[in-house]
């Protein structure tokens, strides 16, 4: 726990050490995050898909294949900040671009199940693990994306930023998955679910759209420090 509320915590502040060292420290904890990311966006995915298989939630299982997509931004980041690519303006412009198409995966099978799920009139059932996920991931995923949305800053990387963005995006969704299945466990209106992933398609759309054209990419001159990512056209 204390490890994890280092990485979350990490500074902000100009660099005061070596030029070097600093992007290196920099990189380190933007890997560390990804592979935090990845351990708990597998387990997250798997209890996700299960509940919503067993509830028929159709928010939920957009939820859970989120979570797989934000694991495959973590593997991207991670490939990118891996060895002669940490350094390389080429890597992380396919980086970027390689996270904006995962934004892009999720949205076309969940409006197709959503829109399925109003005309017959699918009613979930009440998913309490649902409800359990969700609420972990509203307290969990603001803390990932909005560190490594710093770190991007700070490293000019898009990528890095991009793979925050979901994060951020997985806590939106998490919250709407609750709202669904609280209104359907307490009201009945099965119909919010589906309504809500729809709202979550269209979210994904417009982020990968951002990160896509780079606006993720918010690069803050650091006095000595290269900002790689600001000259592959990302910001």
């Amino acid at each position: 726990m204390s490890t994890l509320i280092e990485l979350l915590a990490f500074p902000v502040a100009a660099p005061t050490g070596p030029h070097s060292g600093e992007r290196d420290r920099l990189i380190r904890r933007a890997k560390a995050l990804s592979w935090l990311s990845l351990a708990w966006m597998t387990v997250e995915g798997a209890v996700a898909i299960t509940a919503a298989l067993i509830a028929g939630s159709v928010a939920l299982l957009g939820f859970g294949i989120d979570s797989a997509i934000e694991g495959l931004a973590s593997v991207i980041v991670i490939w990118r900040f891996t060895g002669p690519r940490r350094l390389s303006d080429h890597a992380e412009l396919r980086a970027q671009k390689a996270v904006a198409v995962s934004f892009f995966l999720l949205a076309p099978y969940i409006a197709q199940e959503a829109i399925r799920a109003l005309i017959a009139g699918t009613h979930p059932s009440t998913s309490w693990v649902g409800i359990g996920l969700s609420v972990s991931s509203i307290v969990v995923m603001p803390l990932l994306g909005r560190a490594k949305q710093r770190i991007g800053e700070r490293l000019g990387s898009g990528a890095t930023a991009g793979e925050g963005a979901q994060n951020l995006l997985c806590a939106y969704m998490a919250a709407g998955v609750l709202v669904g299945l609280g209104a359907n466990a307490a009201f009945g209106w099965w119909w919010l679910d589906p309504v809500i992933a729809l709202v979550i398609s269209a979210i994904a759309v417009r982020e990968g759209r951002e990160a896509w054209a780079g606006e993720g990419c918010a690069c803050v001159a650091i006095p000595g420090l290269e900002m790689d990512g600001c000259q592959d056209g990302c910001c």
